[in-house]
C-alpha cells in the first residue's frame, strides 16, 4: 500500500510516500480502508519533533512511528475475531493515537475512538471532526463551562477554536471569538455572540470579563489575558506556555487562587466521538475544511499548517472517490 512516511526527524522534507506493508488487523483491531485523513499540529509536533519531550513517546532518535496522521474517514474491510461491534463494508471517522491514517489502510481499535459516519455525511466532512472536536470538548469540560456563563476563546479559527465555538453555544454559553481579519467571517459563520479581530483591537483591552478563557492555539499567556478572568474563573491553555509555565501555574492555582489556570490533558474516548457523531447529524456541529491536498502532496500540506494560518483542518485525501 502506499503511505507517507519518515525515517528521520525535520522539517516537512523528511516526509515521502513510499510503498509499505499493508497492516494485518489484531484481534482486537479492524483494519480500515482510509478515504480522508488530516494533518494536524499533532502530526507536526511528532515529526520535528517538538516540544523535546516528545521523543519519549516518538523515540528519543528516530520516529517510532514512521506514517503520521490520527484523524481519519474511511471504510471497515477487515475485522479481527474479537471485534463484534463493527461490520464489514461500514464508513466509520475517529481518532487513532497511535497514528498510521496518512495511508491507504490503517489498523484501529474499535473500543477507543471510532464511530460510524451519520448517513448522507461524506469521508471530507467528517475526517476532521473528532481531534479538534474532543480537544474543545475536553478544555470546555475542564473549565466548568455551563449555561449562562460567558467564555472568550482566542484561536477561534482553528480546528480546536471553531470546534470550541460550537460546542460551547450548545452549552449554551456567550461566546466571544477572537480571530485573524482573514477568519472573521468564517469564525461568524459558526454563531459566537462576538468576533473580535485581533488584528485591528487588542482583545485585552476592555474591561469585559469571563468566567473562561481559552487559548486554543497556545499564543497566548495567562499573564496577558489575566485582567479578562473575572474572580473565580478560569484560563485554559491547549499549549505548554514559555518555559512549560502552564503546567507549573496549573499546580500553583489548584487550589484556593482566585483565578485559576488549566492545560488539560485530552482522554480520546468512544464515547466522545459518538457526542460529536450526533452533533453532526442533528446539524449542530461541523468540521471547518480549510485545504485539501492529495497523498503525494503531503509535504505542501503539512508546510501549509506550519505557516499557523489554516483556517479549522486541512485534509489528505488518500484514495479518490
Amino acid at each position: 500500500m502506499r503511505a507517507a512516511v519518515h525515517d528521520r526527524y525535520g522539517e516537512p522534507d523528511v516526509l515521502r510516500i513510499d510503498e509499505v506493508a499493508r497492516p494485518v488487523p489484531a484481534a482486537d483491531e479492524v483494519l480500515v480502508e482510509v478515504h480522508v485523513a488530516t494533518v494536524n499540529r499533532t502530526d507536526c509536533g511528532f515529526r520535528l519533533p517538538r516540544p523535546f519531550i516528545v521523543r519519549f513517546f516518538s523515540g528519543l532518535r528516530r520516529p517510532k512511528y514512521r506514517t503520521l496522521g490520527t484523524e481519519f474517514a474511511g471504510v471497515v474491510v477487515e475485522r479481527g475475531a474479537a471485534v463484534a461491534s463493527f461490520d464489514i463494508g461500514d464508513r466509520v471517522f475517529g481518532v487513532n493515537e497511535r497514528f498510521g491514517a496518512n495511508a491507504e489502510f490503517m489498523c484501529v481499535r474499535p473500543d477507543v475512538s471510532i464511530a460510524t459516519m451519520p448517513e448522507g455525511r461524506s469521508f471530507a466532512e467528517m475526517a476532521g471532526v473528532a481531534d479538534g472536536g474532543i480537544l474543545a470538548m475536553t478544555c470546555l469540560n475542564w473549565s466548568g463551562l455551563s449555561a449562562g456563563q460567558r467564555i472568550l476563546i482566542y484561536g477561534a479559527s482553528g480546528a480546536i477554536g471553531t470546534s470550541a465555538v460550537q460546542l460551547a453555544k450548545q452549552l449554551g454559553a456567550h461566546v466571544t471569538a477572537v480571530c485573524g481579519t482573514a477568519s472573521v467571517d468564517m469564525v461568524g459563520s459558526l454563531g459566537p455572540d462576538v468576533v473580535v479581530d485581533y488584528q485591528r483591537t487588542d482583545f485585552t483591552a476592555t474591561d469585559d470579563t469571563y468566567d473562561v478563557v481559552l487559548d486554543a492555539v497556545g499564543k497566548s499567556s495567562f499573564r496577558r489575558c489575566r485582567s479578562l478572568v473575572r474572580r473565580g474563573g478560569r484560563y485554559v491553555s491547549t499549549d505548554l506556555g514559555f518555559m512549560w509555565q502552564n503546567v507549573f501555574l496549573s499546580l500553583l492555582t489548584l487550589k484556593f487562587a482566585p483565578k485559576r489556570i488549566q492545560m488539560p490533558i485530552p482522554k480520546y474516548t468512544q464515547d466522545k466521538v459518538e457526542t460529536l457523531r450526533s452533533l453532526v447529524e442533528s446539524g449542530d456541529f461541523r468540521a471547518v475544511i480549510d485545504r485539501k491536498y492529495p497523498l503525494d502532496q503531503v509535504v505542501d500540506a503539512t508546510r501549509y499548517v506550519e505557516t499557523q494560518q489554516k483556517q479549522g483542518n486541512v485534509l489528505i485525501e488518500v484514495r479518490a472517490d
